[in-house]
């Protein structure tokens, strides 16, 4: 017997993940080695246990899922980090595979999708599926103007942080970051962006379903 696929599941919803696990090993080539709902935990249990592929969602609390692979990455350039999101605008894949994700699937996707991506990543494949592929077809069209895609993956993670209200200090914590640092961050976005306020930050965040009215704080300080 083929040695099985082992697989770290990161999702912040209990149920969600418990529903993932039993897919993923209804197949007997797919053992689910630990599971967590956090961003730092997903890294942490990477570097504890090397599974073969990460399956990982964007929306995670603190950490993104984006800047979490980006971690997992630059700690061990061959890892498989496969991104199971229900974003499917081309620009969270393309957030995704710049931090260096070898796959992007919706949430909206068929069950076995996800079966045959976590397969084709651990075969050293890349896996992108039909919907998300189309949407950045579609996306490298000329005339498409994306301002977001004008951010560096740091400063598009502090955007996503601070469109939340989180303040420079607690942005600062999360990233391993100075907050200086992390103001810096601010005004480069704000300048790239042409924003000028907090409440300009929450509303462009929003447009692009990256934070909710539920986690969304238009009030937080400049």
């Amino acid at each position: 017997m083929n040695r099985q696929v082992q697989v770290l599941l990161a999702d912040d919803h209990a149920v969600v993940r418990e529903g993932y696990r039993r897919l993923l090993e209804r197949t007997p080539d797919i053992k689910v080695v630990a599971e967590t709902g956090t961003g730092e935990d997903a890294y942490r249990l990477f570097c504890e246990l090397a599974p073969d592929v990460v399956v990982m969602d964007i929306n995670l609390p603190g950490m993104s899922g984006v800047e979490a692979t980006r971690r997992v990455v630059a700690r061990e350039p061959q890892a498989k980090v496969l991104i199971f999101s229900m974003h499917e605008d081309a620009m969270f894949a393309s957030r995704a595979l710049q931090a260096g994700a070898r796959g992007y699937v919706t949430k909206a996707s068929a069950p076995d999708v996800l079966v045959d991506a976590v397969r084709s990543l651990a075969a050293g494949k890349v896996y992108i599926s039909q919907d998300v592929a189309q949407q950045l077809a579609l996306q490298a069209l000329p005339g498409q103007r994306l301002p977001l895609n004008h951010l560096s993956p740091r400063e598009f993670e502090v955007f996503r942080l601070l469109a939340e209200g989180r303040p420079v200090s607690e942005i600062a914590q999360v990233m391993c970051l100075s907050q200086k640092t992390i103001a810096n961050y601010q005004s480069s976005i704000r300048q790239k962006l042409e924003l000028t306020n907090a409440a300009q930050v929450v509303r462009l965040a929003m447009s692009y379903g990256l934070v909710d009215s539920r986690s969304a704080s238009p009030d937080s300080p400049d």
